[in-house]
């Protein structure tokens, strides 16, 4: 196994790490709204999912990924109501590819954030 760390995202907040290689697989942890400086976007679902979807880019990436390798995504959402406006930008960063992907509704995220995603990809 190898540990990924990048500072193109924010780093851990809590005793874990942004992503884990095994079996030539890469295994991602949950992104939320954080800046690669560590500050909270505070803006709207989709300003929020857009610095998501820039967090997961850059972890994918340092781990010679990227979202055309993606083959699960989760979703969770603090308010099911904004599964629309998420959808569109998900959408918008993945394009044509559609890897497998859940989403739930949580009662709270770390931070209060919005939406957090997480991915599995190959290498």
């Amino acid at each position: 196994m190898k540990t990924i760390q990048t500072p193109n995202a924010p780093a851990a907040i809590g005793p874990y790490s942004q992503a884990m290689i095994a079996n030539g697989m890469i295994f991602t942890s949950g992104q939320i709204a954080l800046t690669p400086a560590g500050d909270m976007v505070n803006g709207n679902v989709s300003e929020q999912c857009a610095q998501v979807i820039s967090n997961l880019k850059a972890v994918l990436e340092a781990a010679g990924s990227s979202f055309d390798k993606v083959i699960k995504t989760t979703i969770f959402l603090a308010d099911m109501d904004d599964f629309t406006a998420v959808n569109t930008i998900y959408g918008e960063a993945f394009g044509e590819h559609k890897p497998v992907r859940s989403t739930v509704a949580v009662k709270t995220l770390p931070k209060n954030a919005l939406v957090e995603i997480d991915a599995i990809a190959l290498i």
